[in-house]
């Protein structure tokens, strides 16, 4: 009977994921037709705006005591808490053994990104003018967060829900007592304190995007432990997942807000957007060979330290190889699909052919027609950005081979 089930759900969407995607694509045009985006904003960035220009002068303050090692230490901070170094550690936890822990944070980090990066745009509040707040940029990383705009802190936000999930995992699956537990939460909070307070000291950040950027993250933990049993169980063992992945992650996209202006966020999000989509099919195509409780973890004798580092110097040259050539061929592919589809596109960096002016746009979308053009006439874009679809590609070939590739070569090899 259970074999019927299955069978039968992996026909077509289950009841839910049928009510959630409609969920989400009712949102998307309510959101359009009723400018929802642009309401929100004329009611919330006007106070928050205000409360950043009255903290001005308290930030220029607190900028006087500053120090070259200060600078360098909150710089570190912040690339230690950054979303870089995110992608480059959760890798080496994926292939540590440590499967379920890596992709639950990875899976938390896209969360994390979509809706703080969301609530970023929707503001559109800016960050502390520079000058006279001074504004310490010592990576390219940090140039380019200083480019979108400010409420709420993905830094702060990151920080409380990726260490608090740490945390969870360490003190629910591993041996403790009361010492642990303290020394543990003492940590967290110190990290929080500290990265909040050096993007007050860098000139990234007021204190109301800090808070706000904690308080966010606070919220999204608390939902995210209550759900991530459920998630983990659907996403090794669920029915239709990757179906239901593909068309949620379309669909996000459309439902992302317009900033006022544009900035790197959207690029950010649909990067991570891309990586959660290829961790979770290569999860569902692998689990049991690769990522299941029974795989050896590191520092055990089948895991032993050296055989990781032979894994890590195979591994991360092979998943930039992935990422090269499916960026290479997504450039190549995507266009044409598109317009054989009748799909109007545009680019903005990857495909020098269609940075095209807005009277040739307007030819082109004139020539493209055909009824996908008309389905996507419902969202609200006339022509779309093809480095979406370029960057999502290219970021979910990395995120597969990363739990599916890379762990057969390491079998192959006897890593």
């Amino acid at each position: 009977m259970e074999a019927v089930a299955v069978a039968g759900g992996g026909a077509g969407l289950t009841r839910w994921q049928a009510a959630a995607l409609s969920a989400v694509a009712g949102w998307v045009w309510a959101a359009s037709f009723f400018d929802l985006t642009r309401r929100s904003r004329a009611l919330v960035q006007p106070w928050v705006t205000r409360r950043v220009l009255a903290e001005t002068p308290s930030i220029v303050r607190f900028q006087k005591v500053h120090h070259k090692l200060l600078d360098s230490f909150f710089s570190v901070l912040s690339c230690v808490v950054s979303v870089p170094f995110y992608t480059g550690f959760l890798p080496l936890l994926f292939w540590s053994g440590h499967s379920k822990l890596a992709r639950q944070m990875t899976l938390l980090m896209a969360f994390c990104d979509y809706l703080g990066n969301s609530v970023k745009d929707a503001v559109s509040a800016p960050r502390p003018s520079s000058p006279p707040v001074r504004r310490v940029t010592a990576t390219e990383d940090e140039k380019e967060n200083a480019m979108e705009y400010g409420l709420p802190s993905s830094h702060a936000l990151n920080t409380v829900c990726l260490m608090g999930y740490l945390l969870h995992y360490v003190l629910t699956y591993g041996s403790h007592d009361n010492v642990m537990v303290v020394t543990g939460l003492s940590i967290a909070f110190l990290l929080v304190m500290l990265v909040g307070i050096g993007r007050i000291y860098l000139g990234m950040h007021s204190l109301i995007d800090v808070i706000a950027g904690i308080c966010f993250g606070v919220v999204i933990l608390a939902f995210w432990l209550a759900v991530h049993n459920h998630v983990d169980a659907f996403v090794v063992s669920g029915q239709n997942v990757t179906t239901f992945w593909a068309s949620l992650s379309l669909l996000l996209c459309f439902a992302y807000p317009k900033p006022e202006f544009p900035t790197p966020s959207f690029e950010y999000h649909t990067a991570f957007n891309g990586v959660a989509f290829g961790i979770v099919y290569g999860i569902q195509q692998t689990y049991f060979h690769f990522h299941n409780p029974d795989v050896p973890l590191i520092f055990s004798p089948q895991l032993p330290l050296i055989v990781f580092v032979g894994r890590v110097l195979v591994g991360i040259p092979t998943i930039l190889v992935v990422k090269f050539c499916s960026k290479a061929l997504s450039k190549w592919l995507l266009p044409v699909m598109c317009n054989t589809l009748g799909i109007p596109i545009v680019s903005t960096c990857y495909v020098p052919a269609l940075k095209a002016s807005e009277k040739s746009k307007d030819k082109s979308d004139a020539k493209q027609g055909g009824y996908l053009q008309k389905v996507f006439s419902l969202f609200p874009q006339k022509a779309y950005d093809v480095d979406t679809g370029i960057r999502f590609v290219q970021y979910a070939s990395l995120a597969w081979s990363v739990v599916d590739l890379v762990p057969a070569i390491f079998t192959h090899l006897s890593l």
